[in-house]
C-alpha cells in the first residue's frame, strides 16, 4: 500500500493535538523547528527515523500513524480532529450514533454543549485541569466541523436510535447526575427543543439530508462511514456527545479494511429498510417530546398521593 503523506500529515496533528503537547514542545523535543513540525503536518515528506520519534513522543504505533491497517485513537481529542480531517473530503457520509448528530443539531445545541462537556469531568480527576483544556480544544474542533459542513454540504444519511432520545428527554442534556431539580428541568427543556428541530429538519426534507430512525436496538458503539475518492473510511468510536457525555474513555478505530465497511454497509442497508421515515419520523419525535413533557409535569408521588386524599 502507497503511503499517503498527506494523511499522515493529518494523522500527525490529530495525535499531536490529543497529545497535550504544543506544537513547540513537540518540536523542541525533537530537536527541529515549528516550522518544520508544521510542513509535516501538511503532508511534507519526512524520514522514517522522525517518524518512529514522533510516534514515540505521541504514544502513538507507527503503523497508526501511517495509516497501515486499524488506526487506533484513544483520544477524544483526536477522535473529533480525525472526524475533521476525514469530513473535508467526504463525498458522502453515515453516521449511526445517537441520539445527537452534532453536524445536523442546532446552534443552540453547541452552545450548551461545552458546559455540558465540563460538567462530565468529576472534580476528583487528577489533572483535571487538562481534561477541561481539552472541551476547549473539542469545542474549538466542533465549531469547526459545522462550518465546514454547512459550507460543503456533502449528502449525509442520519440513523438515529429512539432508545437513545427517551433517555436524553427524560434526563435532559447534563453531564452529571448532581444537578439541582431547576437544572435538570432547564435541560430537559433543552433536549425537548433539540427533538424539536430534528422533527424540522426532517420535515424540511432538505436535499442531502436522510435521516432515519430507528426503533430497534442498536449497537452501543456508534460508527461512522465517509465515501472519498482517496477511498473508503470507517470510523467506530466510544465517544459522544449530548445526555451524559463521553469525552475521557474509550478508543476509537479507524480503518479503510474492505471487510470491515462491507459488513457495517450491511448494517447500515437492514437498518436503514426498517428505519420511520419522512414525516411518520418527524411525528414520531414529537410524540416522544410530549409524553416527556407530560411525564414532567406531573406531579411528584407524594403531592400525588396527597391529592387523591383530598
Amino acid at each position: 500500500m502507497a503511503l499517503r503523506y498527506d494523511e499522515i500529515g493529518q494523522r500527525l496533528r490529530a495525535f499531536r493535538l490529543g497529545s497535550g503537547l504544543s506544537a513547540e514542545e513537540v518540536a523542541d523535543r525533537l530537536g527541529i523547528s515549528r516550522t518544520a513540525l508544521y510542513r509535516f503536518e501538511k503532508g511534507e515528506l519526512a524520514k522514517i527515523e522522525t517518524l518512529e520519534r514522533l510516534s514515540e513522543l505521541l504514544q502513538v504505533s507507527l503503523p497508526t500513524l501511517l495509516g497501515v491497517g486499524i488506526e487506533y485513537i484513544p483520544s477524544a481529542v483526536s477522535y473529533f480532529e480525525r472526524l475533521r480531517q476525514l469530513e473535508e473530503s467526504a463525498e458522502h457520509m453515515v453516521v449511526l450514533a445517537g441520539p445527537i448528530s452534532f453536524l445536523l443539531a442546532s446552534d443552540s445545541f453547541e452552545m450548551a454543549l461545552d458546559q455540558v462537556l465540563r460538567e462530565s469531568i468529576p472534580d476528583d480527576l487528577p489533572n483535571r485541569s487538562r481534561a477541561m483544556d481539552d472541551v476547549d480544544k473539542i469545542m474549538e474542533i466542533l465549531h469547526e466541523r459545522k462550518r465546514a459542513y454547512r459550507l460543503r454540504q456533502p449528502p449525509i444519511v442520519n440513523l438515529i436510535s429512539a432508545m437513545q432520545i427517551e433517555p436524553f428527554l427524560n434526563n435532559g442534556m447534563v453531564g452529571r447526575v448532581s444537578l439541582t431539580e431547576s437544572k435538570k428541568a432547564m435541560r430537559r427543556e433543552m433536549a425537548r427543543a433539540e427533538i424539536e428541530h430534528f422533527a424540522s429538519v426532517i420535515e424540511e426534507e432538505s436535499i442531502g439530508v436522510q435521516i432515519g430512525l430507528v426503533t430497534d436496538s442498536l449497537p452501543h458503539t456508534g460508527f461512522q462511514i465517509f465515501r472519498r475518492r482517496s477511498g473508503d473510511t470507517l470510523m467506530i468510536s466510544p465517544f459522544r456527545l449530548g445526555e451524559q457525555p463521553n469525552i475521557r474513555v474509550g478508543v476509537a478505530m479507524a480503518t479503510s479494511a474492505q471487510e470491515a465497511l462491507a459488513l457495517h454497509e450491511n448494517v447500515v442497508k437492514e437498518v436503514w429498510r426498517t428505519a420511520i421515515k419522512g414525516r411518520d419520523a418527524a411525528s414520531y419525535l414529537r410524540n416522544l417530546v410530549s409524553r416527556s413533557q407530560e411525564r414532567h409535569a406531573r406531579p411528584a408521588p407524594e403531592r400525588a398521593g396527597a391529592a387523591a386524599r383530598r
